[in-house]
């Protein structure tokens, strides 16, 4: 038996899950106003909510104060241990180790290394806030985890980050050499789309699963985690009087929050969300993927690599963009704080139980400590 930490938590698992976190400058697309410290966060919809006055939902009076009555009330290091070995399980039989051998092999041991987990749990919450169930959520929630691991292995490989250590251990391609790596990875994010289409449960309508895998596509692709990526790549090295926050926010909130933006869509998509609902879910991921983000640039400089279970440091050694390095450690954490209160505003008039997971896990991100 293993152990996979969460913060402070740890989830015990079998050896054979085994890893991974993720993860041209082209024009911006357009997306709701970027954040700055001095104008609050806009990405609240341009719909109008109605308002709900029974006890039992998350109204604007009792949100801020929800966070941590729910956090109190709310088991939430049970939820998400439960939760991720759920995940592990599906994981686990979804990507079998059959011939060839070496590939498989390759695609588990970073598929199935363990980790937070937070993106599948992010879907599944989502699903069940909506209406759905665990069961309904999950293939979705292993796509998910399936591209998020690809995005990680490719990033550790020498031509991107160089990367040593992943989770504490070697990673992908210091195992299995890198041409296998690559392999590896690209075995990952096909197999996701392909799992997401035929394992998604009947009583979800063609539709919904059409839309979940556009979804999906899109997050990763030149207008989501790709374009973030080469941003990120473009601007190492940048003169810091030549950039700002709305360069590093383009950077994460492609590279970063897509991902985790798309795996709360998904999960309102096939959970049967409405449109409101579906969008307002997209806006808190959006949230609490910049916060992620904000979060693990101060870990990078504020912690070990044994703390982190990966290099610590190499963001600098690298000379990239970070927000501690634009607006420096004190306002980086002011600026986290920020994102979580947005995120919470988001999940205003859902019910205060259904909801209890997504503003635990908000709080859990902010105050990871790796």
């Amino acid at each position: 038996m293993a152990s996979v930490t969460l913060g402070s938590w740890v989830v015990v698992h079998h050896n054979h899950l085994s890893s991974s976190s993720s993860s041209v400058f082209t024009k911006p697309r357009s997306r709701s106003s970027l954040m700055t410290l001095t104008k609050p966060i806009s990405l609240r919809s341009k719909r109008t909510v109605s308002s709900i006055v029974a006890s039992s939902v998350v109204t604007k009076e009792d949100n801020r104060s929800s966070s941590s009555s729910s956090s109190s009330s709310f088991d939430f290091m049970s939820y998400i241990i439960t939760k991720a070995e759920s995940v592990n399980k599906a994981l686990d039989s979804s990507v079998p180790l059959r011939e060839p051998l070496k590939i498989h092999e390759a695609m588990r041991y970073s598929l199935l290394a363990g980790g937070k987990r937070v993106r599948p749990v992010l879907c599944i919450a989502a699903c069940e806030l909506v209406g759905g169930d665990e069961s309904v959520a999950m293939p979705a929630a292993c796509a998910v985890e399936m591209i998020h691991t690809m995005s990680l292995i490719h990033d550790d490989l020498p031509c991107m980050d160089n990367d040593d250590l992943r989770r504490g251990k070697p990673t992908n391609h210091k195992v299995y050499g890198e041409d296998v790596a690559v392999l590896a990875g690209d075995a990952l994010l096909s197999f996701a789309f392909e799992h997401l289409a035929s394992a998604t449960s009947p009583e979800v309508s063609p539709v919904r699963v059409v839309r979940a895998v556009g979804e999906l596509a899109k997050a990763i692709g030149t207008e989501g985690l790709v374009a973030g990526q080469v941003v990120d790549i473009s601007s190492e090295g940048l003169d810091l009087n030549d950039v700002g926050l709305e360069h590093l926010e383009f950077i994460h909130l492609h590279k970063t929050a897509a991902l985790l933006e798309a795996s709360a869509v998904l999960g309102a998509i096939v959970g049967g969300g409405s449109d409101d609902e579906i969008e307002r879910l997209r806006k808190f991921a959006r949230c609490i993927g910049l916060l992620f983000q904000v979060v693990d640039d101060i870990l990078d400089v504020t912690k070990s690599s044994q703390e982190l279970g990966k290099t610590a440091g190499k963001d600098l050694i690298a000379d990239k963009l970070t927000y501690p390095k634009i607006m420096g450690l004190e306002k980086s954490t002011e600026f986290a704080e920020k994102l979580n209160r947005e995120a919470s505003d988001q999940l205003l008039g859902f019910d205060s139980d259904k909801v209890a997971p997504l503003l635990a896990l908000a709080n859990y991100i902010a105050n990871r400590q790796n």
